[in-house]
């Protein structure tokens, strides 16, 4: 994996797919997917570990047809695609200040418009402060819509009967319209004269892939063009972000982790933070997938590398990742004598997720540090005080801070929990101080819920 030359060198931006509930995602980065292992040169990897890379050889033969349009010259190597959409797993991509995600493609049913989901992405993205672009997909949904499979939407949509053309138009205009309404600003994307104001819109399906070309086109163009300083490769210890803790046979307890910055070693020390504090620990094992030879072998088993670049998903191996937690920075510390510094590091990016204050506001629980900060962000933003935020089950003493505000405040006095249980001796203690548990797993659904009920 080593391909670290010239100093100029940018590495791959990390792109994440959102949208509403059955809008496309998944099918879009099947595609997207799909496509890059078909027409990849041979020997080219394109699979990571909860991420897909499109090599650029692989924009430029789909884009090919765009030429004569849009002229462009990849100097980026590619487009890191995060394996699962959806903003929960958006939500753990943190890092101070921002987030891991480059830039976002947030699609949206064409047919349907703009959904809560929708909204709730365009919320995350914005307090990320994420550029993004919108695949309005499901054109091949229009009634009368002739598919002319994976051609780029300029040579299809000269294909279609004026009617449709005029269709399609009116949904866009309707689109543009109540994405002016959450304050984006959008238009067809081969209509954007300047891309750092307006929103490019690129009409796809993600089923025929007529419209993939210019998406990818598009992606690549941007992030080469406006974000090459922060797209040049870094030298030097990674920094990381974990996206999910799972057991791994053979491995023991196992983190797969974003790199976005620098390189990661076998042997390396590594800070990460627990669920009672930071944990520092050596990489026994970096593991990678074995590049794909065809689509029919979907993701295949691991093997062990030595080293790893940035921007890249890999698994870590590494002795007490038990209480690592998801949404945790990492950081490859450079000599033993710092670890005592990347641990405060740790503690104080994090500190800022999980707290408690002693003040009347609602108690907060959820999985990951990511969704945990997603929710605190969302319930500051509509004026609901929190008293105490963190991650795991709902505990005993969680449930005493709650029914300490319900004396004072029996609306702010609340327990809501994102896809956590409550122990069984906090369940009774709850039910015993008569204090109301929100839960559900849509960030949005769970503060309506508990609104909802303050209003009833």
């Amino acid at each position: 994996m080593s391909v670290v030359s010239n100093s100029k060198k940018l590495r791959q931006p990390i792109v994440v797919v959102l949208g509403h509930v059955d809008h496309g995602k998944t099918t879009l980065l099947d595609k997207i997917r799909g496509t890059a292992v078909v027409k990849k040169e041979p020997g080219e990897m394109t699979q990571h570990v909860g991420a897909s890379l499109v090599p650029s050889s692989v924009i430029e033969k789909i884009a090919e047809p765009l030429k004569r349009v849009i002229p462009f010259k990849l100097e980026i190597p590619g487009l890191l695609f995060i394996d699962t959409p959806g903003h929960e797993l958006f939500a753990n991509l943190r890092k101070r200040g921002g987030s891991v995600a480059d830039i976002a493609v947030l699609v949206i049913d064409i047919n349907e418009g703009v959904m809560p989901q929708t909204v709730e992405s365009i919320e995350i993205l914005k307090s990320r402060n994420v550029p993004f672009v919108i695949a309005a997909n499901k054109i091949d949904k229009i009634p009368g819509w002739k598919p002319n499979p994976d051609e780029p939407f300029m040579s299809t949509i000269r294909k279609q009967n004026p009617k449709v053309v005029k269709k399609l138009e009116d949904m866009i205009y309707t689109l543009v319209g109540q994405l002016a309404n959450y304050g984006v600003y959008s238009e067809r994307f081969d209509r954007v004269r300047d891309f750092m104001k307006t929103i490019p819109i690129v009409p796809v399906s993600a089923k025929t892939g007529e419209g993939l070309p210019e998406l990818l086109a598009v992606l690549a163009g941007i992030t080469q063009r406006y974000m090459s300083e922060r797209l040049r490769f870094a030298e030097g210890p990674a920094r990381g972000v974990v996206l999910e803790v799972k057991e791994e046979p053979g491995y023991g307890t196992t983190i797969d982790v974003i790199i976005y910055d620098g390189v990661i070693k076998k042997h390396d020390l590594i800070v990460l933070e627990g669920i009672n504090g930071p944990i520092a620990t050596k990489v026994r094992a970096l593991l990678m997938p074995r590049p794909l030879t065809d689509i029919r072998m979907a993701k295949g088993e691991l093997r062990p590398v030595d080293e790893v670049y940035a921007a890249a998903g890999v698994r870590i191996a590494a002795p007490g990742l038990d209480e690592a937690l998801a949404g945790s920075p990492l950081y490859v510390v450079p000599d033993e004598s710092k670890v005592d510094e990347f641990k405060k590091r740790v503690s104080e990016e994090v500190g800022l997720v999980r707290f408690r204050r002693d003040i009347n506001g609602v108690v907060v629980k959820a999985d990951t540090l990511g969704v945990l900060e997603a929710l605190v962000n969302a319930l500051n933003k509509k004026g609901i005080a929190v008293r105490l935020a963190d991650v795991g089950p709902l505990t005993k003493r969680e449930v005493l801070e709650a029914a300490i505000v319900a004396k004072n405040d029996r609306y702010l006095g609340v327990v809501l929990l994102f896809n956590v249980k409550a122990l069984p001796e906090a369940e009774e203690l709850a039910r015993k101080e008569d204090v109301k548990i929100f839960r559900h797993n849509i960030i949005y659904k769970l503060i309506e819920e508990y609104e909802e009920w303050v209003r009833s």
